[in-house]
């Protein structure tokens, strides 16, 4: 049980230590820095529908392979 609330002490203080440095350190205010996080899914989300699509033709196209084979 000690060693559990050590670890959960330890865990709670680096928590609290790394946010307190985040909001010190940032360069960016939120509101830059959640139009930034917004882009950046954005972006992921495109790429994932663009490789999603480039593998779904790709798959077609070998299915018409096979299929007139």
């Amino acid at each position: 049980m000690n060693k559990l609330f050590s670890f959960l002490a330890g865990a709670l203080s680096g928590a609290l230590i790394g946010a307190t440095l985040v909001l010190l350190l940032t360069p960016a205010s939120g509101e830059q820095l959640r139009g930034e996080a917004a882009n950046r899914w954005q972006q992921a989300l495109d790429e994932a529908r663009k490789a999603m699509d480039e593998t779904r033709s790709e798959m077609e196209t070998q299915f018409e392979q096979m299929k007139n084979g």
